[in-house]
Parts: C-alpha cells; sequence; structure tokens
C-alpha cells in the first residue's frame, strides 16, 4: 500500500484570498523537488485576486497544476472535499491536503513518505505538531495550549489515540472507503478534520473489520510555523468545542 507515495500524490490546495500570500517559488521548488507530485489549487470564492493568482501559476505548470474554481465561499471544509474527490477522480493513487500559507512545509513530504514506507498498511497519514528538541515548531503560546485542550477532547471523541487533528497536512489513499466518506458534505464547519477521521474509522470497521488504529499513521513534522494572516480565530475554538459535541453525538448514536 505504502509504495509509490511520491510518485503518485495530489496535493489539494484550498485557497481563500491567499493573493498576498501564495509564495509560487516555494509551489515552484517543491514540484522540482517531488517529480511525482501534482497539485490542484482550490479557489474558495477568494474575494480578492486569488484566482488570477493561482491561475496564472498553474499555467506555468499545466501537467502538474490544476485549479478548480468553487465560484462562491463555502468554507475550508467543502474545498477541500470538492478538491480531494476531483484528484481521485484525476487517477490521482494517494491524495491529501496542504495549507496554502505553508505553514507545513513541503519538505515534510519526505518525512510522510518515510512513515509511509514503515508502516505497509497505512490508509491514512496526518501530519502531529509535537514540540520536542530538536524540532522547529513555532506556534503562538495561546493557540498551542487551547489547541492542546481541543486535541484531548478530539481523541476522546473519537475514542482514539490521535495527539493533533487539526494540522493543515493530511494524505489519504485513494481507495473507496475515502471516496464513500467524502460523499456527503461536512457538517462540520471549522473541524472537518475530525470528522473525516470518524467517517474513515467507521468506513474501514465496516469493511475490514478493523479500526483506524490500523490504517492511521501520525507523522511526527520536523517543523511547522504559525503564519500570520491566519483566518483561525480564539472564538472558532468555541465553534469547534459545540462541533465536536454534534460529533460526538452522532458517534454514540
Amino acid at each position: 500500500m505504502s509504495r509509490g507515495l511520491l510518485d503518485a500524490l495530489t496535493l489539494v490546495v484550498p485557497c481563500y484570498n491567499e493573493a498576498r500570500r501564495f509564495d509560487a517559488g516555494r509551489f515552484t521548488a517543491a514540484l522540482a523537488r517531488f517529480p511525482g507530485l501534482q497539485l490542484l489549487l482550490v479557489n474558495d470564492g477568494s474575494s480578492d485576486a486569488t484566482e488570477a493568482v493561482i491561475e496564472a501559476f498553474a499555467a506555468t505548470s499545466a501537467e502538474r497544476v490544476r485549479t478548480l474554481s468553487l465560484g462562491e465561499n463555502r468554507g475550508k471544509a467543502e474545498a477541500v472535499r470538492a478538491g480531494l474527490l476531483a484528484a481521485m477522480d484525476g487517477g490521482a493513487a494517494w491524495v491529501g491536503f496542504w495549507d496554502a500559507d505553508l505553514a507545513t512545509p513541503f519538505e515534510a513530504l519526505e518525512e510522510f513518505s518515510v512513515a509511509a514506507a514503515r508502516h505497509d498498511e497505512a490508509r491514512a497519514l496526518i501530519g502531529s505538531r509535537v514540540r520536542l528538541l530538536g524540532r522547529e515548531i513555532d506556534r503562538n503560546p495561546v493557540r498551542h495550549v487551547l489547541g492542546r485542550l481541543f486535541a484531548t477532547a478530539a481523541s476522546v471523541t473519537l475514542d482514539l489515540p490521535v495527539y493533533d487533528t487539526q494540522c493543515g497536512a493530511k494524505i489519504f489513499l485513494a481507495d473507496e472507503t475515502l471516496r464513500s466518506a467524502l460523499q456527503e458534505p461536512f457538517a462540520s464547519r471549522w473541524i472537518f478534520d475530525v470528522e473525516l477521521l470518524q467517517r474513515l474509522d467507521v468506513g474501514w470497521l465496516r469493511t475490514t473489520g478493523r479500526r483506524a488504529t490500523a490504517y492511521l499513521v501520525e507523522v511526527p513534522l520536523l517543523a511547522w510555523q504559525d503564519v500570520k494572516g491566519s483566518s483561525v480565530r480564539g472564538r472558532d475554538f468555541l465553534r469547534a468545542g459545540a462541533e465536536l459535541a454534534v460529533i460526538r453525538s452522532r458517534r454514540n448514536r
């Protein structure tokens, strides 16, 4: 299952008002470093020049970069869902999503590849922002504390020993379980990552009799950085808590 991760990978990059922050140079460098990498840039109804910016970038690498425009702003959850389905329809063996601000640098794809090689049954690999000596994990202290509280609650909700559900770097095997998990729009706007992991957990249990612990691998990142201009605010943690309660209620049912 794990072979060829970097040879047949399409990353979905949701973009909302990213015209000023879109670093074409870093995206170009990633394409040069990983010859098997393809990108699908999703314009989520931006009100700035994002669409023109990503279209211009795609024109420089037409064979490996595609764009998708949602027309109106639907939120990151729907941008990612639509992008992943489009990437699967394009024939990718592995698909994933990556934040446009590159808080997780593209160099981390090497770490994902190593993790996939070590875990032959891996069907989902998710970045994990673990602060350890020797790693460069730069997080706002307040958001870090709130994030750890939320991560603990998410782990309890999912009944899975997952450390970090909200890192914006995730890769999945493009199989029917993933496609099934993406068929319906997410009920969660802010924590769709948790909802997706729950759907996959249910899907794997139904089709293989094994839970996500058999197929889900967390990848401790060597580097991650809070990027100025993030649209996430403190009040969003309150909204996330409410959505987590809904997910827990559905799981219990």
